[in-house]
């Protein structure tokens, strides 16, 4: 099963953002993955044609509606026609969608009473927990999800195998009636189909004429390599099944990346708090640290190095999601103060301090040096 990322999530925009951040957002990862500034690479090549594909779609208000609604099903064949730069050949099927997100505040149905279009089944929502080493690999995995399907004794029709659903005597297939109020002509829902133009006589007995029934399902998903916490995987048509027969919704997998014990992460690089012992923030020295990939990154601490120093490691961060590279480690330093000391080491310590100056720490001596002026004077 092919995962697609949603139009947003390649933008990084919120699904209520206006035109202005899209565009802005758009703008920043065309000019970052452009072709002709990236030598050619085939990786920088797709994500430019992602996020030009999703600005396409989100920068028309028309095709942003029924993306919203419909996900990417909304252009492919027989929802959208053939993509989301179809040009005018897609305008006769993205008519229909946008009739049916539309249709119910314009009268309903379809002109000249034609049947109205069936409503698809929900969206659903499914919450993921992984770790940071999933987050950092990918992985694949399946989920056992609850979920009105497709009844397979009626084969989503609603009706008794070997019959069929009839045209409704109320509204002529119309799927609306009309009544006349003054000077007025209202239209609402068929009270017999309740909308769907079409009466079952001999419903399924499995189903009770809906075409779908509660099933458990077990799913694959692909998570790829860089996801972060929020990031959201669509499953197209696994959400819930249509009634009788109309198309499924989607189901959304948000993930939840839980706290690492050793890192915290801020986009794609990964921060690490180390601490280090006084004589090797004294004198220098170096110290490893586990990375995500199985590597031990070895981090130079130079002589002097103060508590709060941040060393940063190029390329041992994060996976950039559907790109290339990785973010940086980051390891913050912390000096730690012995707590207890043997004989012998307390006796250095005191021929350390009796033969410092104050040149060792100028900070300390500064500090002390201005509370003997403020005392003075």
């Amino acid at each position: 099963m092919m995962t697609e990322v949603d139009y947003y999530e390649l933008l990084g925009c919120e699904r209520g953002a206006d035109q202005a951040t899209i565009k802005s957002a758009y703008r920043k990862l065309a000019m970052k993955y452009h072709p002709d500034k990236n030598g050619g690479c085939p990786d920088s090549e797709a994500k430019f044609k992602a996020v030009s594909e999703a600005y396409e779609v989100l920068k028309d208000p028309q095709k942003r509606a029924a993306y919203d609604r419909f996900g990417h099903a909304a252009f492919k064949q027989g929802m959208g026609g053939g993509g989301a730069g179809g040009g005018a050949q897609d305008f006769g099927a993205f008519s229909d969608i946008f009739e049916s997100v539309f249709g119910e505040f314009m009268g309903g149905g379809r002109a000249g009473g034609g049947r109205r279009q069936q409503r698809r089944g929900a969206d659903l929502r499914y919450d993921m927990e992984i770790s940071l080493d999933t987050a950092f690999h990918g992985d694949s995995t399946e989920i056992t999800v609850d979920v009105s399907g497709i009844c397979d004794t009626c084969d989503g029709s609603g009706a008794r195998p070997g019959t069929g659903a009839q045209t409704c005597p109320t509204c002529g297939g119309a799927g609306a009636v009309r009544a006349q109020q003054g000077f007025f002509v209202v239209e609402r829902a068929c009270p017999n189909c309740h909308g769907a133009g079409q009466i079952i006589a001999d419903p399924c007995p499995d189903c009770r004429g809906e075409g779908r029934v509660d099933q458990t399902k077990t799913l694959t998903v692909n998570i790829p390599p860089g996801v972060d916490d929020g990031t959201r995987i669509r499953l197209s048509g696994e959400g819930e099944a249509g009634a009788r027969g109309a198309p499924s919704g989607d189901l959304y997998i948000f993930l939840h990346v839980k706290r690492h014990s050793l890192f915290e992460r801020s986009g794609t690089t990964l921060h690490a708090r180390a601490p280090i012992s006084f004589t090797t923030a004294a004198l220098g020295g170096e110290i490893a640290i586990p990375g995500l990939d199985g590597e031990d990154h070895v981090i130079k601490i130079p002589a002097g190095t103060q508590s709060g120093r941040e060393i940063r490691k190029r390329g041992a961060g994060m996976p950039v999601l559907q790109g290339r590279g990785r973010g940086d480690m980051v390891v913050h330093l912390e000096v730690e103060t012995p707590r207890k000391l043997s004989a012998k080491q307390r006796e250095l310590l005191e021929a350390f301090r009796e033969t410092e100056t104050g040149e060792e720490c100028p900070q300390a001596d500064g500090f002390f040096s201005k509370i003997k002026q403020a005392m003075s004077g």
